[in-house]
């Protein structure tokens, strides 16, 4: 299968679903991720650019595909984004899409996901994740990560330069999304556990 991760910033996905990405590839899955700003705002534009490659390489990404945009500015362009979510689908036809979660404080995270939810009115399986800012998110998908939680956390590790940016006192992000893994796997009954909502999702198994 072709999986698509869609990021508004580099080490959005990293959070959100990197481990249930680590599931797919050990299982020979090919992984694509779409990132759409370099994160300027939030750091040095090329740095976070480096860093999010480093990232891809460790999951072994067939693509990191960039989707141009300047960081903070993907609201006024709603309409071009939802273009150019569609012109990434095309191109790599994926089986399942995972993208950042509509209800969060920032807002290239919501613009992001209501512009997928336009783009992917033809995709089967669509799926949000949480992030360090997502808020009010009621799972009912969960992947067991137990396996995959290292390379998760050695994706995000790669994000050298955002890790300590929690705004708490000794606690870096890899303790955040540590700690989220183990609460979405005692929600799941495992673990540790990536969670979901789905905006579609086909369970149905073929003959």
């Amino acid at each position: 299968m072709k999986i698509l991760a869609i990021g508004a910033h580099p080490d959005d996905i990293e959070a959100g679903c990197a481990g249930t990405l680590s599931k797919y590839a050990r299982s020979g899955h090919e992984i694509f991720l779409l990132v759409m700003t370099e994160g300027g705002k939030g750091g040095e534009g090329k740095t976070r650019r480096e860093e999010q490659i480093a990232s891809a390489k460790i999951i072994q990404a067939r693509e990191l595909i960039w989707g141009g945009y300047e960081d903070t500015e993907l609201t006024p362009n709603i309409n071009l984004l939802v273009q150019t979510i569609e012109n990434v689908l095309k191109r790599v036809s994926p089986d399942f899409i995972f993208v950042n979660y509509a209800d969060d404080t920032h807002q290239d995270h919501r613009a992001l996901a209501k512009a997928t939810v336009s783009a992917t009115r033809y995709t089967r399986n669509v799926l949000f994740y949480e992030g360090p800012t997502t808020q009010n998110f009621s799972p009912s998908v969960f992947v067991e990560i137990k396996e995959d939680i290292e390379t998760k956390l050695a994706m995000l590790f790669a994000h050298a330069s955002q890790v300590k940016k929690t705004n708490i006192e000794g606690v870096t992000i890899a303790d955040m999304i540590r700690s989220t893994a183990v609460f979405r796997g005692i929600q799941g009954r495992v673990q540790l556990a990536e969670a979901f909502v789905p905006l579609r999702l086909f369970i149905n198994i073929k003959p």
